[in-house]
């Protein structure tokens, strides 16, 4: 029975990567009490034991966990952003070309952003495709749920977001209720990894939302002058049609057909997933990723991660 460590399990992200796996028969999760879950002993020691450690903690407390890892047997799943671009860390997106075979073999992994898992699956297979060229400079956006936000701003919105529920908790201010852009400066923590894994040659111009829902994210990359079907059938090649298994992501032709012609950002929440769809004409595409932001964006993916480093099946204790 392999041993897994959660360093950082009272955040959102190890909370809920604790909850997923604590039904596992196939694992034994070491937990730490709450009275020396910040040790630096106790952690050194946990890490060192176990088979697979997550680290759900702030960039720089990750670098020191990782500092204090000695066994080389030790696979550390990283959710934070402090090693996604750097050398020697494997990045865990499996449905990438070539990605789930080096993540297999690899004792240092970083699990994606949130809003960069739904830019770079929609952008690096065409960027690979010849499709949108390296030096291309583009824009999104990204809708997400407030819980990406962490344990501070789910207290803001509260446990619901209902008009009567966020009055209550935010003492009545209005903003509440709408889309709340963030990151104005260009500054957001995603965008180097965004433009190293697609292999672009500059990160994009990104405006992130939060939303009054709990949870789901929907990142949208508008381009100019593309061949709709071109981009349809590169999706559909590399990552499969909706309803058949090629890892978590999937091509989904027309979703809002479904939804009356809206497309909601809460669409794939509670789920493990993450599809891709294209819609537009010759002059105006957007490109859309619709996902969990705790699910294929933090804990659905590190989860992914650890099967593959473990030889289960893929999906396992996964909603897809």
């Amino acid at each position: 029975m392999k041993k897994v460590f959660i360093d950082g399990s009272a955040g959102t992200t190890g909370l809920r990567i604790r909850e997923r796996l604590s039904s596992r028969a196939d694992l034994e999760l070491m937990v730490l009490s709450d009275d020396v879950r910040k040790d630096v002993f106790a952690r050194r020691g946990a890490l060192n034991s176990c088979d697979v450690a997550f680290l759900c903690l702030p960039d720089a407390a990750a670098v020191e966990a990782v500092s204090l890892v000695e066994n080389p047997d030790t696979v550390i799943i990283d959710t934070s952003t402090a090693h996604r671009t750097s050398d020697g860390w494997e990045y865990g997106f499996p449905e990438l070309a070539g990605r789930r075979t080096a993540i297999a073999k690899s004792k240092r992994i970083a699990n994606p952003g949130c809003h960069a898992s739904g830019f770079i699956a929609l952008v690096e297979p065409l960027v690979r495709a010849g499709i949108v060229a390296k030096g291309e400079k583009l824009s999104a956006f990204s809708l997400t749920g407030y819980s990406g936000g962490g344990k501070k701003m789910i207290a803001e919105y509260g446990e619901e977001c209902k008009v009567e529920s966020v009055k209550r908790k935010v003492g009545g201010s209005e903003l509440f209720m709408g889309g709340r852009q963030y990151a104005l400066g260009q500054s957001h923590k995603h965008l180097p990894e965004m433009a190293k894994v697609c292999g672009l040659g500059f990160a994009p111009c990104f405006s992130p939302i939060v939303v009054p829902h709990y949870s789901g994210m929907e990142v949208t990359v508008p381009l100019f002058d593309r061949d709709l079907a071109a981009i349809k059938a590169c999706y559909r090649e590399y990552y499969g049609e909706r309803g058949t298994w090629n890892g978590l992501v999937c091509f989904a032709d027309d979703p809002a057909a479904a939804e009356g012609g809206f497309l909601s950002s809460a669409g794939l929440s509670g789920r493990d997933s993450l599809e891709v769809s294209a819609y537009g004409n010759g002059e105006r595409v957007v490109l859309v990723a619709r996902f969990d932001n705790l699910g294929k964006g933090a804990s659905g993916a590190a989860i992914q991660n650890m099967n593959i480093v473990l030889g289960c099946s893929e999906d396992e204790g996964l909603v897809w």
